[in-house]
């Protein structure tokens, strides 16, 4: 099951399938997609679904559904760490075997004993070695017990961590974990060391709140006499507070960024890459860019602040991008009706007004209503109050001019409403706001004069003269 590539970099992303994929769980994902793919090596999936009671399939489709729309493609099959129980429980035999391991076998109750001890001392909650070296003999006959590792004693533990720097740890600080349950199911701690290492892994890329568990893993690995892997810890993800990232500040699920926020996953994708990590002052940064330039020397030490300003404003420059066709797609949906296939297509030749006015997918299909709300138009109040006033007398010259107007393009129609403000003696904005306002309903729509151009004459004509004075 080993991997093995040309350059030797194999990287992995193992989510717990007991959720969504957590926005800080997609900047760790891609952060080891980038560091493979820089390096041409492989990035691996492998599904943590051994929390039998936690792990669900509509969890673990929602994870494999927001990588795919992040474009985070991985190489073979994804691996289900729950299927490989029989192979983690062996290495735990193997290590029983070697003198690594021990069976303990005390009781429940001796354990919560022993943590109230500790507590009421104020100590460190730590399981004391009682069956280390104690003969099993002496264990009651068919008595239940746990495999343990033999962890080290003495001396300390350095980690060259790539992002943290070396960091050491007093081998007396670990304890002896847990590798088999009572029921001969194997921990989590043992199933992610023997999976790493059977799947060829080179460098872990995490969050660095499981820094503490690598120092757990190490004496599980030199015990096997496997190579240990490059480690990078990168800092958690901060709300705007400085506080950790919670659902207030938009720890949500990808596909919330994707479905309730109507963003782009380009977007998506370059702002994570910019949370923690920096190529220069470069903020707009293509995929293949990300590539090129990503290494794990670019990572900073501290936390990254979440800010929902930047992400929408970074998705407005990608809306602005993207292509026409690719929008329209994406906002029809979005639009409380099925589109006519001519409806469809004149939505796409609004992309080009819609797109500088947008800052996500749902704004788009909002300021794309106007052209297929029915007459006469429901206004909104902001609407209705520029329709007070002399707007109904103006609406009449406006209409009459426009309807003399013989090419039907954003140029001729802008002349002609010019030669109304200038002859009625009033600023264009006079003119052009109740008239925007007659036309779609609102206070803010693309340019009046391409919204005219997009509706068309009789359209635009027709939501003119349900708006303005009845000329004698």
């Amino acid at each position: 099951m080993g991997a093995t590539t040309e350059s030797g970099v194999v990287t992995r992303f193992a989510p717990s399938p007991t959720g969504f994929l957590h926005i800080g769980g997609a900047r760790t994902a891609l952060f080891n997609w980038l560091f493979a793919r820089h390096h041409g090596g492989k990035f691996l999936l492998r599904i943590e679904d051994t929390d039998r009671a936690r792990s669900t399939q509509p969890a673990i489709d929602a994870i494999l559904d927001g990588m795919r729309w992040l474009g985070l493609d991985w190489d073979g099959e994804a691996v289900h760490q729950f299927a490989r129980a029989a192979r983690h429980a062996e290495v735990a035999q193997q290590m029983l075997a070697a003198g690594h391991a021990y069976k303990c076998y005390a009781t429940p109750e001796e354990l919560a004993a022993l943590r109230e001890e500790q507590r009421a001392a104020g100590k460190p909650i730590r399981y004391d070695g009682r069956w280390r070296d104690r003969d099993p003999a002496e264990a009651p006959e068919r008595a239940p017990f746990v495999v343990r590792l033999k962890a080290p004693r003495e001396g300390a533990t350095t980690i060259h961590d790539r992002v943290q720097g070396d960091v050491t740890v007093q081998n007396g600080e670990i304890d002896d974990f847990v590798l088999l349950r009572s029921d001969g199911t194997p921990t989590y701690m043992l199933a992610v060391v023997v999976d790493d290492h059977d799947m060829g892994v080179t460098h872990v890329i995490r969050g660095d709140d499981h820094l503490n568990n690598a120092f757990r893993q190490l004496p599980l690995m030199k015990a096997m006499g496997w190579a240990e892997p490059v480690y990078a810890h990168i800092p958690l993800i901060h709300g705007a507070d400085g506080a950790k990232l919670s659902k207030r500040h938009g720890a949500l699920g990808v596909d919330a960024y994707r479905d309730e926020m109507g963003l782009l996953p380009e977007a998506v994708d370059n702002y994570l890459l910019r949370l923690g990590w920096g190529h220069g002052d470069d903020e707009i940064i293509s995929r293949e860019q990300a590539i090129e330039w990503f290494d794990l020397d670019g990572v900073g030490k501290s936390p990254s602040r979440f800010d929902f300003k930047k992400l929408e404003n970074l998705n407005g420059h990608y809306i602005r991008e993207a292509d026409d066709a690719r929008l329209t797609d994406l906002v029809a949906p979005r639009l409380p009706f099925e589109l006519s296939a001519s409806q469809r297509n004149l939505l796409q030749r609004t992309m080009p007004v819609l797109k500088p006015r947008a800052a996500n997918l749902i704004e788009l299909a909002e300021n794309a209503m106007f052209l297929f709300r029915t007459r006469p138009l429901e206004m909104d109040d902001a609407a209705s109050d520029l329709l007070g006033g002399d707007a109904p007398a103006l609406l009449a010259r406006v209409h009459a001019a426009l309807a003399s107007v013989n090419d039907w393009e954003s140029g001729a129609l802008e002349a002609a409403v010019r030669q109304v403000a200038e002859a009625a003696g009033v600023k264009l904005g006079a003119v052009a706001q109740p008239l925007r306002a007659a036309l779609t309903g609102r206070k803010t729509s693309p340019g009046i004069f391409d919204v005219l151009e997009l509706l068309g004459r009789e359209e635009s004509l027709g939501r003119i003269a349900d708006r303005m004075a009845v000329q004698a």
